[in-house]
């Protein structure tokens, strides 16, 4: 068993291919975060500039069996992350050698925490898969098997636990009566995002995140360059709807992200990019479900209505269009977004568990 820190461009190409191979030819795992990976390892993504790596691999008999990036992100000091992390099959030795190298690297870089299942920014994923192993993953979301959670438990890890909502768009509901909406419309105006106008919208959509995340366990603060990256990289696949926010007094003071499921629409060797934008156009009757990926609201106009007016206009653009979607994760311990969920969805979907450990 050999670890190899992945410092030359073919050692890194091969933790990249390996990371692929995970997903592709598989019927149930799309591959949609290899271009993060990428731009992470080649240091070509804008987080690059804030975020300490080291790729690691474990190879036996010549062969990879597990990689990951350990990274702490500088505006995160108190966490390294076990971040990209992927196991051909289960290898208690391997988790080992792993884990021995990040206690040293966090005792290197000062860090108190050790946390796994997040991929840098909880932008771009939280959570390893706790069950429905069978269904089909879903876009933004991890995929990957049951015993992933062994090597956590095993050394004992705080599992945080967080769930997906889904709701069948076909059933008839009322979100608002038109008495609670007429209250809500003189208070809330919702508005789709102008991409024409990217730095702007990417300036706003960043002001709302790092106010109403800032408390989050996972959440750091973003700087706009990172959220404008984001939007670029999906410039081709959203649309001006897909990105709503709600304003007061003319003041952007909420934010919903949602869009179609785009694996149903990649075939199993397809990494997400121009071939999946051409086939929203020639598989879009195959589009079926949507993804309400992300949602925020500044502190002080939580728990006002600001959420439902989100909720209200993002229900009328996709009435008709879809026949289910699929919340973001939501953690278990987070009361108002679970509530809601609860209240409005039809019930929970998936199971997720982020992982932490604190180091004595």
């Amino acid at each position: 068993m050999e670890l190899i820190i992945a410092n030359s461009r073919k050692e890194k190409i091969e933790i990249l291919t390996f990371y692929k191979s995970q997903y592709l030819d598989n019927p149930l795992r799309r591959d949609s975060l290899s271009g993060l990976l990428k731009g992470i390892l080649f240091e070509t993504s804008v987080m690059s500039q804030s975020i300490k790596i080291l790729p690691l691999m474990v190879k036996k008999d010549g062969i990879i069996i597990m990689s990951c990036i350990l990274a702490k992100a500088l505006r995160m000091e108190d966490y390294l992350q076990i971040s990209f992390f992927e196991s051909r099959v289960y290898n208690k030795e391997a988790f080992d050698i792993i884990y021995s190298k990040a206690v040293e690297i966090s005792k290197l870089w000062n860090t108190q925490k050790i946390c796994a299942s997040l991929n840098i920014h909880v932008n771009y994923g939280l959570g390893f898969l706790a069950d429905s192993y069978d269904k089909p993953q879903s876009f933004g979301m991890a995929h990957n098997d049951e015993f992933i959670h062994r090597y956590f438990n095993e050394y004992n890890f705080q599992p945080i636990p967080m769930v997906t909502f889904y709701k069948n768009m076909e059933k008839e509901f009322t979100l608002l009566d038109e008495r609670l909406r007429a209250r809500i419309s003189k208070r809330y105006t919702v508005r789709p995002a102008d991409f024409n106008n990217m730095e702007h919208e990417a300036k706003v959509y960043t002001r709302i995140n790092n106010d109403a995340f800032k408390d989050h366990p996972f959440y750091y603060k973003r700087v706009e360059a990172e959220d404008l990256e984001l939007f670029k990289d999906f410039k081709l696949l959203l649309k001006k709807d897909n990105l709503i926010f709600v304003e007061r007094d003319g003041k952007e003071v909420g934010f919903m992200l949602w869009y179609p499921d785009f694996h149903q629409i990649m075939d199993q060797r397809e990494t997400i990019g121009l071939k999946t934008v051409i086939n929203t156009l020639i598989k879009k009757k195959k589009l079926t479900k949507f993804k309400i990926v992300e949602m925020g609201i500044i502190k002080e106009e939580q728990k006002k209505g600001a959420i439902l007016a989100l909720f209200d206009y993002c229900f009328n653009v996709t009435k008709g269009r879809f026949k289910s979607f699929e919340s973001g994760w939501v953690l278990k311990e987070n009361i108002m977004s679970g509530n809601f969920g609860y209240k409005w969805a039809d019930g929970v979907e998936k199971n997720y568990v982020a992982y932490v450990k604190e180091l004595k």
